[in-house]
């Protein structure tokens, strides 16, 4: 079973269950620690696939190859694996596939290390730029109306959306 979450976990909890409560059962992803408290719940759940990534891209074809099989998966990663993913994301585009990406934001609200400036300042242009649409979240209780409206955008659209989760909500590393 899982274990509880508390203080700045509880969004994360929120963030779990309103993704499977939307049928969600693959959690691809490149370890992060904005992620953590995600990844750790979806790899405790055995209803669910978890698939750690090399690196950010190889989640989009395969949550495109999810989507053909008749899953719904969701990719999470750092804003700065986004710069990764740029070229891959032509493929939701001409394929018309659903693509749900939750970004743990760096280089925004309290932000300490100088080289995460300038992938977290270029994620949502960047996003933008593919055809992706952005939604950010800052405050833990729009967490699962966000969640609910990016899922419910992305498959009954056949769009890439992708949910920025600022550091406002997930904290901003100390150094």
């Amino acid at each position: 079973m899982s274990k509880t979450f508390s203080g700045q976990d509880t969004w994360a909890e929120t963030l779990y269950h309103t993704l499977r409560s939307m049928d969600v059962t693959l959690f691809t992803y490149v370890p992060d620690a904005g992620h953590g408290a995600t990844i750790n719940r979806a790899i405790e759940d055995t209803q669910v696939t978890t698939v750690p990534l090399a690196t950010e891209e190889e989640g989009v074809s395969l949550l495109a190859g999810a989507h053909l099989g008749g899953a719904r998966g969701v990719l999470l990663m750092q804003s700065s694996g986004v710069g990764n993913c740029i070229n891959m994301l032509s493929l939701t585009n001409i394929g018309r596939f659903p693509l749900i990406s939750i970004v743990s934001m760096r280089g925004d609200y309290g932000e300490q290390n100088p080289w995460q400036f300038p992938m977290g300042q270029g994620t949502q242009p960047c996003l933008e730029a593919m055809g992706t649409i952005c939604s950010r979240v800052d405050n833990a209780d729009d967490v699962a109306a966000a969640t609910q409206a990016a899922v419910n955008m992305a498959y009954r659209s056949d769009q890439s959306v992708a949910l920025l989760l600022s550091q406002k909500l997930i904290g901003a590393k100390p150094f």
